[in-house]
């Protein structure tokens, strides 16, 4: 969220982010509003005030006729009081609608476009493979291998279920292992996430209004998460740090569910897309300052890289423009895989900042050496997620026989050097 003396006071710089994201936001009828909330709280509060001193005298008054002048009077206050709070109530209402609505103001770094096909590689790394033989999707090496069945659990879950098995889920927790020793190393505190989160924690994060239809809702009205980021964000909401906690970095891990409901008709087979999950994520909350946010973007999207170097998977990172872009995120990059079955890259990870648009939201400051309070800047990475990496993984490593070699830092936390 925006501050709105700040809205107010650059409502060019707003309006221009909104067109560079494609958001339909008419920053005038934000202030429009604001105005009438203002003029309404000014009112409101001189007609209790008005309502506060005719009550009392009324207590003070003795004489009876003059006392029935003045009880009429304080009826006629409340009832205009009464109108008065309505207004308020129904213009705050739509105000804090308009204000949930603003999007971010993404950084000039962030390329114009309109979807995800403007988005621009800016970096590749590792060769793909080669191979002297037709390789087969990931989908039929796991089940020719005995390590996942997808045709039960699309018994068991529905639409777009899977159960690992034997080395499938062997790997998986290989890759976990190796992924925590992994990140733990680049200083990270690390946590185990809950899944399920109260509402008003999704509209923090600004995954709520618009990523509705992708969430799974409790009978509670509580929501599963889609991302630990949610809970980690909550961690600290409505409290006020010392500067010298900062910056406070989480690793957390955590199931994680969506319902895929915006790709209806995409990847309705195999790993790529499923309803529930697993997840490593960097979260950072640190100083507000820009340059701040921007090095430990860049690092918590490196330490990925690295990771995925480790494995000697290829693959490239993609600056996500601006009409690709999330309300929240002032910048954000993808890391894709190259999956050699569909002849192309997919996402494995994104790395985003948001300054401090969530945590206002979260209500999350920090008291600097003076003593004055501000807003922390926050950042998030995804550091692997789980089973969506066994897809680039086993398609890159298959061999002719059909076996798969096991990337050489995975060897001691799998056991062996190939599935057979």
């Amino acid at each position: 969220m925006l501050d709105i003396k700040f809205i107010r006071e650059n409502k060019e710089i707003v309006q221009a982010g909104a067109k560079k994201k494609h958001v339909d936001f008419d920053v005038e009828k934000l202030i429009s509003v604001d105005d009438k909330r203002k003029e309404l709280l000014v009112s409101v509060e001189e007609m209790r005030a008005k309502h506060n001193i005719v009550s009392k005298q009324v207590s003070q008054t003795q004489g009876q006729e003059e006392r029935s002048k003045l009880i009429n009077g304080v009826q006629e206050l409340k009832a205009l009081l009464q109108k008065e709070e309505e207004s308020l109530k129904a213009t705050m209402k739509d105000w804090q609608e308009l204000m949930l609505a603003v999007p971010n103001i993404p950084d000039v770094s962030v390329p114009d476009g309109v979807s995800e096909k403007d988005n621009k590689e800016i970096k590749s790394w590792g060769e793909k493979p080669e191979f002297s033989f037709t390789p087969k999707s990931h989908m039929e090496i796991m089940q020719n291998l005995d390590m996942a069945d997808f045709e039960r659990g699309s018994k068991v879950h529905g639409f777009r279920g899977y159960f690992l098995k034997n080395d499938g889920a062997l790997l998986s927790w290989a890759i976990w292992n190796y992924a925590q020793d992994f990140f733990l190393k680049k200083n990270f505190n690390p946590f185990i996430a809950p899944a399920i989160v109260k509402k008003e924690y999704l509209y923090a994060t600004g995954h709520l209004p618009n990523e509705a239809e992708d969430l799974f809702e409790t009978q509670d009205g509580d929501y599963l998460s889609g991302t630990a980021e949610i809970p980690m964000m909550a961690y600290y909401s409505n409290e006020v740090l010392d500067i010298k906690q900062l910056p406070i970095r989480y690793l957390a891990f955590s199931p994680c569910y969506r319902r895929e409901a915006g790709s209806y008709g995409k990847d309705t087979k195999g790993l790529i897309r499923v309803h529930e999950f697993y997840k490593l994520e960097q979260l950072i909350l640190c100083e507000a300052n820009h340059a701040e946010s921007v090095k430990f973007h860049e690092e918590v999207n490196r330490n990925t890289e690295e990771f995925i170097e480790s494995l000697g998977l290829p693959y490239r990172r993609v600056a996500i423009c601006g009409g690709d872009m999330k309300s929240s995120q002032v910048n954000s990059y993808d890391i894709e895989l190259w999956v050699p079955g569909e002849n192309k890259y997919r996402e494995i990870s994104s790395a985003s900042y948001y300054h401090d648009f969530q945590t206002r939201r979260f209500n999350i400051k920090y008291k600097d050496e003076q003593g004055k309070s501000h807003y922390a800047h926050s950042l998030n990475g995804t550091a692997v997620p789980t089973p969506r990496i066994l897809v680039s993984l086993i398609e890159n490593f298959q061999q002719e026989d059909g076996g798969v070699l096991i990337p050489e830092v995975l060897v001691p936390y799998f056991g062996k050097e190939r599935i057979a």
